[in-house]
């Protein structure tokens, strides 16, 4: 590889959504890594291989326990491009708030981005609410 290559080279970390797991990127992960950059997936907690039950997992920080095991890894001198789908949003934007100094840029996919004038919760119970006013 170049040295021209190593430069542009970045670090990307994929959380999926809701339902989903790591292998929901597996059209995006080689297509990256062909480009030269390095990918990094993974699965959330009781998401895809993870063995954690869904009955164990009471918090989004819980929820996000993998991703968060994966960021203090990094280097400190490496910063890693954070991209979450769906409720992936959630998960990275605490791993944004937890390491500020190891992240590049967060990409919310059509992903839920919270506000800092709210709790994580809050717009998933306005999502609930409004779905179940719907079938009032």
């Amino acid at each position: 590889m170049s040295t021209e290559k190593l430069i542009d080279r970045k670090h990307y970390v994929l959380v999926h959504g809701v339902c989903h797991g790591a292998w929901c990127w597996y059209k995006v992960k080689p297509r990256l890594e062909s480009a030269g950059h390095l990918v990094t997936v993974l699965d959330l907690a009781a998401s895809g291989t993870n063995l954690k039950k869904i009955e164990d997992v009471n918090t989004i920080s819980e929820y996000s326990e993998p991703l968060l095991q994966l960021m203090a890894t990094i280097p400190p001198n490496e910063k890693v491009i954070l991209v979450g789908h769906s409720l992936g949003g959630l998960n990275i934007a605490l791993a944004m708030e937890q390491f500020p100094e190891k992240v590049a840029v967060g990409v919310f996919l059509t992903a839920v981005a919270p506000d800092i004038d709210h709790n994580a919760s809050y717009v998933l119970e306005k999502v609930c609410f409004l779905s179940l006013d719907n079938f009032s």
